[in-house]
């Protein structure tokens, strides 16, 4: 390990002299954004900050990259009580569907070792990387991250599993806002600090690393655990409240609603009520994510909560949102001004007034758009499938009505599977249909007679007489060649 250690300690000299060489340039044109972006009263945070600390030096940093150097390094961080990581990954281009998106190449490790060293294992040359879930399962060691949910996902592909944690991106989320919330900017405002990501989207499947590359991966996990530091000193509460216990179990709420809840963007709340067959229910749906407001502990898990009621537009919820407009979390402040404006809850003015001179951006902007929505005197956006139902039920109840067919079919995709009706069939061309008897009001003979073809086979005046045009001059040219 000790030749990998030089090539840690020239790592480190790297970056000092790129600073000295053209460094500075680029140190003063991030310090510019900043002076820029905190004149800015629409971007920046506009609350008081807690004094900046000094920003603590390691004296190594270590490359791992073969499985005794892997154990020697478990043996060590075995009784830390809290242990920062990162992970560097890559993209795989050519894969199965079945297989991961992305390939581990490093992970970085930084603890309370009094900065004796850093760590950086190269995940790519090491086929075995089970030693680490020792670390990683302890209950007694917290784990931090700042963006967990990428790195977590990427960590499973490996086997490795994660217990005991906390995003440090999301407390800082939650205090300054999404916009103030990368490893950068919050280095910058704990410790005075500006970090380059310049590394940011090199390609870390490359082999041998330069030594740049290593101190730049050793730097994440190192920046991560000195904001930790800064954080717990000042603002406790919002660590405790964003820390997952080792035992923790999923909460107590509706399996459809959970679904989404753990999906992602990908799984749409609306996509599982429908899975769940309660589009129309919106009774089932209230009490559903009342019961999940209630129930969930996580400021970021609440804050996703109140905007699927937004987006269910459930407003006999609006009373369990309101409340939340003046939570210690700034997400979960923005998320029920967003969701309360797009209830048309007009009750809530006054207190979406106050947010206006919220310190966190992300809030004044909810805030705003909220108090604009609320006084377009707009009806609420219905979920796509229910404003569906909306404008095809009049219409198709009237023609079936006249018709004396049953009435309206179903529109859901599972209310259509359940009922056995034809898939639909979107086209622009003429159907079997088009040959019964229309009824007045019809769509399709309103479109016809809207571009002068009642009938369904007459082309408007104007295309006649352009066809007329043509058919007599081609007349005139066969006659010429003639």
């Amino acid at each position: 390990m000790a030749e990998r250690e030089a090539d840690g300690q020239a790592a480190r000299r790297v970056p000092e002299r790129d600073a000295a060489q053209g460094g500075v340039g680029r140190v003063r044109a991030q310090a510019n954004g900043t002076r820029a972006r905190a004149d800015d009263p629409a971007a920046a945070y506009l609350g008081a900050s807690a004094p900046p600390i000094s920003l603590p030096a390691w004296k190594r940093r270590l490359f791992i990259d073969r499985p005794s150097d892997l154990a020697v390094f478990v043996a060590e961080a075995r009784e830390a009580h809290v242990l920062a990581l990162d992970a560097e990954f890559t993209e795989t281009p050519h894969r199965q569907p079945t297989d991961p998106s992305h390939r581990l190449a490093l992970l970085q490790f930084a603890f309370d070792n009094d900065y004796r060293a850093s760590y950086v294992v190269d995940a790519l040359r090491l086929a075995d990387l089970s030693p680490l879930q020792e670390l990683l399962g302890r209950a007694n060691t917290l784990k931090l991250f700042h963006g967990m949910s990428a790195d977590t996902r990427v960590l499973a592909t490996r086997g490795l599993v994660a217990r005991h944690t906390l995003d440090l991106e999301a407390v800082s989320r939650s205090l300054f806002g999404a916009r103030e919330s990368s490893l950068k900017a919050m280095l910058l405002r704990a410790t005075g600090a500006h970090m380059d990501k310049s590394l940011q989207r090199a390609d870390w499947a490359k082999r041998p690393l330069t030594p740049a590359m290593v101190a730049y991966a050793a730097r994440d996990a190192e920046m991560t655990y000195a904001l930790y530091l800064w954080l717990s000193a000042n603002y406790p509460d919002q660590v405790a409240r964003y820390t997952t216990p080792a035992t923790t179990n999923p909460p107590d709420i509706a399996a459809w609603v959970l679904a989404s809840l753990e999906g992602g963007r990908a799984y749409s709340i609306e996509d599982a009520a429908e899975d769940a067959g309660l589009t129309d229910d919106l009774p089932a749906q209230e009490v559903a994510l009342r019961q999940a407001l209630n129930a969930v502990q996580q400021p970021s898990q609440r804050a996703r909560i109140i905007r699927f009621i937004g987006d269910l537009a459930l407003i006999a919820l609006t009373p369990d949102v309101r409340p939340y407009l003046v939570s210690i979390s700034a997400e979960e402040r923005a998320s029920a001004a967003r969701a309360l404006g797009k209830l048309r809850d007009a009750s809530a003015t006054d207190a979406l007034r106050g947010l206006l001179q919220d310190p966190t951006p992300d809030v004044r902007q909810a805030a705003t758009n909220a108090l604009s929505a609320i006084a377009s005197g707009a009806e609420p956006r219905l979920p796509y499938r229910r404003a569906l139902r909306r404008f095809a039920a009049p219409d198709t109840q009237a023609n079936s009505a006249l018709a004396g067919d049953s009435p309206a079919p179903p529109v859901g995709r599972r209310e259509r599977e359940a009922s056995g009706a034809a898939p639909r069939i979107w086209t622009s061309g003429p159907t079997a249909d088009d040959a019964e008897a229309e009824f007045p009001g019809d769509w399709r003979a309103a479109l016809r007679a809207r571009f002068g073809a009642a009938t369904g086979n007459e082309p408007p005046d104007n295309i006649k007489s352009m066809g007329s045009a043509g058919d007599s001059g081609a007349s005139g040219a066969t006659r010429e060649q003639e």
